[in-house]
This record gives C-alpha cells, structure tokens and sequence, in this order.
C-alpha cells in the first residue's frame, strides 16, 4: 500500500493559504483606493452610468442639459 504524501498535502494548503491571503490584501488595497459612497448614496454610481447608456443611445452628439 502506498504510503500518503503529506508534505505534498501540507504544501498544497501553504499555497491556498497564501492565495487567500493575497486576494484579501487586494480587496483591501482595492477598498483603501476606491472607498464606497456614504449611506444614502448606494446605487447613484449605477443609475448616473446607465442615464449616460440612455443619452448616448438617443443619437444625440450634444451632452444632456439639466432642466
């Protein structure tokens, strides 16, 4: 019988481990340069890039005048 090779399992959890570890890091550098809008403020990013998805649809060459 084959013996389990556990420095091959210990190393694949090492990897995951530091995998984990980076995306994490990345997700917070990502946050610290893009922080969110304060409360209340949810969903205005969306809508103000799908009124922009709106205007340029229209064919119009000029940008929206507010009324």
């Amino acid at each position: 019988m084959a013996k389990t090779n556990f420095q091959y399992e210990k190393r694949q959890k090492e990897l995951e481990k530091k995998k984990k570890a980076e995306e994490k890091a990345r997700r917070k550098l990502e946050a610290k340069n893009n922080p969110k809008p304060a409360d209340g403020e949810e969903g205005t990013e969306g809508d103000a890039s799908e009124a922009d998805d709106a205007d340029a649809a229209d064919g119009s060459d000029a940008p929206a005048q507010p009324q």
